[in-house]
Parts: C-alpha cells; structure tokens; sequence
C-alpha cells in the first residue's frame, strides 16, 4: 500500500472530503438499505477511479478542483461499486476483497436491487446538478461494460477468440471505466473537447494494461485473493492462453481446446495447460503487450508540464503493472 499512499499525497485532501461526500451520497430512508451501504463503504478498496479522477482534473487545471470534480469522483465510484456488487451476483461470488459479498450475505435478490440504486444515485446526482456531459461519459461506460461482459460470455461459448477480440473484451469490460474516469476529470474542469479525448485515450491504455496484468495473475504464483487457473476453469480466453492457441500445432491446439472446453474442473488437466502456456511463451507475450499500453500511456503525458500531480500519474501507470494483488 506504500505506492498508493504515494499516489495519492497530492490529493490527500481531497480523497478525505470525498469519502466524506461518498458516504452521504450513498445515504437512503430505508434502514435496510442503509445498514447495506454502510458495510459496502466500510469495506472500500483502494479508490484508484476517484484518484484517476482528482490527479487527472488538478495536472490540466492547475491544480484546481470543483465541485463538479467532486460530484465526477462521486459517480464514478457509485458505478463503480454499482458494477462490483451485480458482477458477485453473475459470478455467484462469496468473497470481495477477502469479506463476504453482499449477495452473500443478504442474497442475489437484495445485491441486485442495491446495485440498482446504487446505479441510479448516480444518475439522479448529475441530472440534479445539470452535469448532462458527466452523465454522457459515464452512461457511455456502463453501456460498454455491459456489452464487453455478454461478448465474454458468448465466446466463452464457441472458444473462437482472437487476438483482436480480446482486446475489444477488455477495452469494454474493463479499460472503459478507467477511461471515464480521466475523461470525467478532465470534463469537470469544463477543458478542450480534445483534451478530454487526450485524457480519455490515456485512462483506456491504464485499462487495457491493468486488464492483462490481471489475467497474468492467473498464471502466477502470488496469493491474491483467488486460486491460479480459475480464468480457465470459468472458460475465459485471456491473452497468455490465446498466444498459445495460436502458435500451437492442429493437435496441440485441440487438446487445449478440448481441456478448457471439457476438462476445465479437472485440476491435473489445468495446471498442464498452464505448463503448456508458460513454456509457450504465452507469460513473455502477454507481458511485452502489456508494457506497449503502459509505454503508450506515459508518451500521453509528456505534452504536460512537470508537476507532482503528472508524478503521481506516472506513477500509477507504474504500479497498474508492478502490483502484487
């Protein structure tokens, strides 16, 4: 956490007064509800979208932020959390974050509806307040995430995914929120059409990279939360594993797809895929692509005078990559 403490010392301020401002946008009539999101904000992670949002708004403003800033971050992380307790819901998920999700605790009926006010107080906020152009880059980004996570689905069906489809998976599922992000704190500080497209492009190359150090993960040996090969045994094609399709022999490649289509809760059957795709050189290509994105990324920010803001930025590109969880 030393990093993220790091990343975060020029906008200590104001990730203090956001919290305050997040758990009162979270606040309803109902006890029920309440006692919900009180456990929700309680188990926060590390709040790297709001962050985004702040680092983002103070490096092109100066250093200034407003109110619309605030409200930006603010609906960011109601989507965000939004996404996180419907996705438990799909994936059937106890755990988040090492505690019990809610659909564990008070079942898929009651996460779902919470989701859903989570999603809608963040929608009601901006239309309140007029913020038409935060809420179209944030219902852009739910809109996306949607349909990167049904494209997941249907290939994990057919197992016919490329290399481009990949991307197009993350650049939805994942890179997408990151993108709003930065575009949204270049947007509340009311900058160029072209900057926020600058600000935009940079937040989805942190995803894509984010992404794929994700699904590399899965290959490695660190404890995070989640046991080695579970991306195989839940049929998903990430970029390690598409490298090895693709550069295998006809027979090779139909003993792989035949593993991860039939033999995918077959532990021995797993952890001989992952032998293959390590001695495939799968790990090697998947982590030169995802140094591109990052090398993308910084080239974005070099336009930008040197400031602690444009530091903690460089910075977090950094730790997407170099973290352990």
């Amino acid at each position: 956490m030393k990093v993220v403490s790091q990343i975060k010392l020029p906008i200590e301020h104001e990730m203090e007064l956001f919290e305050k401002k997040f758990s009162i946008s979270m606040s309803s009539k109902v006890p029920l509800l309440n006692k919900i999101t009180h456990y929700v904000v309680n188990r926060k992670g590390k709040q790297m979208r709001p962050m985004f949002v702040f680092l983002v708004a103070k490096m092109i403003n100066n250093g200034d932020v407003n109110e619309r800033t605030f409200r930006g971050a603010n609906v960011i992380e109601l989507i965000h959390t939004a996404t996180l307790v419907h996705d438990d819901v799909v994936d059937d998920s106890n755990k988040r974050r090492g505690f019990f999700s809610i659909n564990a605790l008070w079942k898929n009926k009651i996460a779902v509806l919470v989701g859903d006010f989570l999603l809608s107080k963040g929608m009601v906020m901006c239309i309140d307040n007029d913020d038409f152009d935060l809420l179209k880059i944030i219902s852009r980004a739910v809109r996306e995430m949607s349909e990167g996570e049904l494209l997941q689905i249907e290939k994990a069906r057919k197992l016919d995914i490329t290399e481009d489809v990949y991307y197009k998976i993350i650049r939805q599922k994942t890179a997408t929120l990151i993108a709003a992000c930065c575009a949204m704190g270049a947007q509340s500080v009311n900058t160029s059409k072209e900057e926020v497209e600058v600000m935009r492009k940079f937040g989805e190359l942190i995803g894509m990279a984010f992404q794929i150090k994700d699904d590399l993960f899965d290959y490695g040996k660190e404890k995070i939360g989640k046991p080695t090969g579970i991306d195989i045994k839940e049929k998903k094609m990430t970029l390690p594993l598409i490298y090895a399709l693709n550069t295998a022999d006809a027979k090779k490649k139909r003993w792989l797809i035949n593993s991860v289509k039939n033999h995918n809760t077959d532990k021995k059957r797993v952890d001989e895929v992952i032998a293959y795709v390590k001695q495939a050189g799968g790990l090697e290509y998947a982590v030169s692509k995802m140094k591109e994105f990052q090398q993308e990324a910084m080239q974005l920010l070099t336009t930008y005078p040197d400031s602690e803001y444009k530091s903690a930025l460089q910075l977090m590109i950094e730790y997407v990559i170099d973290r352990k969880k």
